[in-house]
C-alpha cells in the first residue's frame, strides 16, 4: 500500500470550499481508478490560514500513474480547485505503508 501526500494552504472559507470540492468532485472521480484504496483530508489552523493535507491510498505505483500520469509525483490540481487555495504543492510525496495499528484490532 502506498500513501500519496499532498498539502496546500487556504483561507478558512477556501479550506471549507476545497473540502466540499474534494468530497463532491475529486473523490467520486478518483474512486473509479483501478487501485485506488481511500483518502483522508486533514486540516489545521495556522495563523490566519488553514493548512490542508490530503492523503490518498493506492495499491501500487502503477495505480498512481493511472491517476496522475507518467510522472507519479506530479500533483493533480484542477484549475477550479487551485482557485480555492493560496498555495499548494506542485509535487507530491509517496510513502510505503510499513506498520499499521488500529484501535480494536487483534
Amino acid at each position: 500500500m502506498i500513501a500519496r501526500f499532498w498539502s496546500a494552504r487556504a483561507t478558512p472559507a477556501g479550506a471549507r470550499a476545497y473540502a466540499d470540492h474534494l468530497r463532491t468532485r475529486v473523490l467520486p472521480a478518483v474512486s473509479k481508478v483501478d487501485g485506488y484504496a481511500g483518502a483522508v483530508l486533514l486540516a489545521r489552523d495556522v495563523s490566519a490560514a488553514v493548512e490542508i493535507l490530503v492523503i490518498t491510498w493506492w495499491q501500487s505505483l502503477d495505480a498512481i500513474r493511472r491517476f496522475a500520469g507518467p510522472d507519479p509525483e506530479d500533483a493533480v490540481v484542477a484549475d477550479d480547485a487551485a482557485a480555492l487555495l493560496t498555495t499548494f504543492d506542485r509535487r507530491v510525496r509517496h510513502y510505503e505503508l510499513v506498520v499499521t495499528d488500529e484501535a480494536g484490532s487483534p
